[in-house]
């Protein structure tokens, strides 16, 4: 194979990994701080997307402002989803089962009435898709590639920075670890939650975006394909590692990626069902550290700076 197509495919997938990236991130956050499989973050994807859709192509609005409405309905239905959702099935102490139930029909329910609304046919927030395109030596790079790239990076480094050094970070992580043992210190695991959500739905703000500003989306699109790839790369990262359930989706769109010169396109959508099967059978506990490690690594820093 030429080199230069191995970097292009190399550099492509990285670039697409973007909005796995966010979306995997939100999921994982959400499993270590909530304690709850969020499949509901698709209907938040849902709200996500179609507001901006709303705002940016029927509405014509300028770009900040369509992201800013869509960033306060975004948050207000991740706060919705935890304040009379999560919080009412934690009071009940309801179990597993019934979480993905209601997450999922919370997401379903949320498709249903965006095709009701909008239709079933695919929708961009942008005009045309296509992003104008340099070449740097050999490697064709969009200016969407260089969006994606910049967004995700100073995102995730954001998050990295609010969880790991800040007192609201740490907060965040010692619910994540007991929040019976952090109520006690007087900690409000109820606020904890709610900041949780809002970090995740900053996320899935940005991931929505840049999905809808490179490809055109179904309204079942979240559910169908940005919440299975999350779902793996949270198995393969190890439940509760944020940060390492991204890297496993830059990982599984670079698979993505190359699987171009192995597999006919139209299969390539088999690939996501065929990596959770394989996921979930050959690798139940992760391939990444456990988050154990990750929370004694936190545990010693904390105790040196108090």
């Amino acid at each position: 194979m030429d080199a230069s197509i191995f970097i292009q495919l190399a550099w492509t997938g990285l670039a697409t990994s973007s909005f796995y990236a966010l979306s995997a991130i939100a999921f994982a956050l959400m499993l270590k701080v909530n304690q709850v499989w969020n499949f509901g973050q698709a209907g938040i994807m849902a709200v996500a997307f179609y507001t901006m859709f709303v705002c940016l192509r029927m509405a014509e609005l300028p770009l900040w402002a369509g992201i800013g409405l869509a960033l306060v309905a975004t948050i207000w239905a991740a706060l919705a989803l935890e304040r009379w959702g999560f919080r009412v099935l934690r009071a009940r102490k309801s179990n597993t089962l019934t979480y993905f139930i209601f997450t999922i029909t919370f997401s379903n329910f949320a498709i249903y009435l965006a095709e009701l609304i909008f239709g079933t046919e695919p929708k961009s927030l942008t005009e045309q898709i296509i992003s104008p395109v340099m070449l740097i030596g050999t490697v064709a790079v969009s200016h969407w590639d260089l969006t994606a790239v910049t967004v995700t990076s100073c995102l995730v480094l954001s998050l990295y920075g609010v969880l790991y050094h800040t007192d609201m970070g740490h907060s965040l992580m010692a619910v994540s670890d007991n929040p019976d043992l952090a109520e006690a210190y007087g900690i409000d695991t109820q606020k904890m939650y709610l900041v949780s959500m809002l970090l995740a739905a900053v996320l899935l703000l940005a991931c929505m975006y840049l999905f809808g500003t490179k490809a055109a989306l179904f309204p079942s699109t979240p559910l169908t394909q940005l919440l299975i790839y999350s779902v793996i790369a949270t198995l393969l990262a190890g439940m509760g590692n944020v940060f390492a359930a991204g890297l496993m989706a830059v990982l599984l769109s670079l698979i993505q990626a190359f699987s171009v010169l192995v597999i006919e396109s139209r299969w390539q959508a088999m690939v996501a069902y065929v990596l959770i099967f394989v996921v979930i059978l050959v690798f139940p506990k992760g391939v990444m550290l456990p988050a154990s490690n990750l929370t004694k690594l936190w545990r010693r820093k904390h105790a040196l700076t108090t």
